[in-house]
């Protein structure tokens, strides 16, 4: 933003890319990050397994916790494996690229605003080559109801 930072975590579907859940916080503490986590669990199911980086957020024991009370597998990247992560680093990369360096953004609520806004045309309309020209909604919920 024009003065401080917004950080984002979103929780995505990697077969659809389908962005399950998404929070914003200002600092880097990992509550907004286990919000995001019990939603995407609340209204799209358990997950088997769940990736994350090595942040910080994703290695909390409160994190970690909200995993395994649940039994879902843990998956962390190693260090220095970015590809490991590569659907929700070309999905942050795109928000910025298509929404974020385009606007200038003064407050939390104009971020909170604008990612709402891109987050509906990502999942609703943006078509993806490697989802043969479809939309994450549509691949997320065809694959939810076969």
């Amino acid at each position: 933003m024009a003065q401080g930072f917004v950080y984002l975590v979103a929780i995505i579907d990697w077969f659809s890319r389908y962005i399950l859940s998404w929070r914003v916080s200002i600092n880097l503490e990992n509550e907004f990050c286990i919000e995001a986590l019990e939603e995407a669990i609340e209204k799209h199911g358990q997950p088997e397994i769940f990736n994350t980086d090595q942040g910080s957020q994703f290695t909390s024991k409160d994190f970690i916790t909200a995993l395994t009370e649940r039994k879902i597998k843990i998956s962390m990247d190693g260090k220095g494996r970015a590809l490991d992560n590569v659907f929700i680093e070309r999905f942050l990369r795109s928000l910025k690229q298509e929404k974020i360096y385009l606007i200038i953004l003064n407050t939390v609520k104009e971020a909170k605003n604008a990612i709402t806004n891109y987050m509906s045309f990502y999942n609703k309309k943006r078509m993806h080559q490697s989802l043969e020209y479809l939309t994450p909604e549509l691949v997320y919920f065809r694959k939810n109801i076969v």
